[in-house]
């Protein structure tokens, strides 16, 4: 894993724990605990506000959008999207995005209250949470206009799309993001959309994987 490589050389204590984020989520929090250490959670009012910064800067620059598609972790980035989306009074409606085998934020949203639901995504790994963050989650509910899904076959399309026609890496919860546009794309037919590029973490061998799957 480069990326956990990367974090060890720069001096960092690198723990490892479950089989998705969400139980490493849990653990480090007990983890905080028992070491009396200042816990920072994945999802909070300030990081959202921090990120809202550059989506700020993304919705001056682009002309009117009429719809922005973001993939959704925790939901710092959607949180984000929304607040400057409102700061600037836009129109614009905002379309999260989840993965379809990490579906809990998806069913939170139909719900209209936070649902637990099994993380069993093998690409979308940023999207691999089983509880969504209940401040989060409001936030959603009053500020975006859906939360729609896309599978593990087609984030992998998508992050083969984001290579091949602008040459970015994609990690899977960004792939994620397009995917669905590429869902809607007939509905968004005359629309001028945007999508959040959410990050490129993502292994060599991983990516290689599914470059080869084109």
């Amino acid at each position: 894993m480069e990326k956990n490589r990367a974090m060890r050389a720069l001096g960092a204590e690198l723990l490892e724990h479950g089989d998705d984020f969400q139980a490493a989520l849990e653990y480090s929090r007990g983890l905080a605990s028992e070491r009396s250490l200042h816990w920072v959670p994945s999802y909070h009012r300030d990081l959202a506000w921090g990120n809202a910064v550059s989506v700020l800067d993304f919705l001056r620059k682009t002309p009117p959008l009429d719809r922005v598609y973001v993939g959704i972790g925790m939901g710092t980035g959607i949180c984000a999207l929304i607040a400057a989306r409102d700061a600037l009074k836009l129109p614009t409606k905002i379309v999260g995005v989840a993965s379809e085998q990490a579906p809990a934020i998806a069913l939170s949203f139909d719900e209209k209250r936070v649902v637990t639901a099994a993380a069993a995504t093998r690409i979308a790994d940023g999207m691999a949470c089983s509880t969504p963050d209940r401040e989060a989650l409001e936030h959603v509910l009053h500020g975006a206009d859906r939360v729609v899904r896309a599978s593990d076959d087609q984030a992998e399309a998508a992050m083969r799309a984001y290579f091949s026609d602008t040459h970015n890496v994609a990690e899977g919860a960004a792939g994620a993001g397009l995917a669905a546009v590429l869902n809607d794309r007939e509905a968004l037919r005359g629309k001028r959309v945007g999508v959040v590029l959410t990050g490129g973490n993502v292994d060599a061998g991983t990516f290689a994987r599914v470059l080869a799957g084109a």
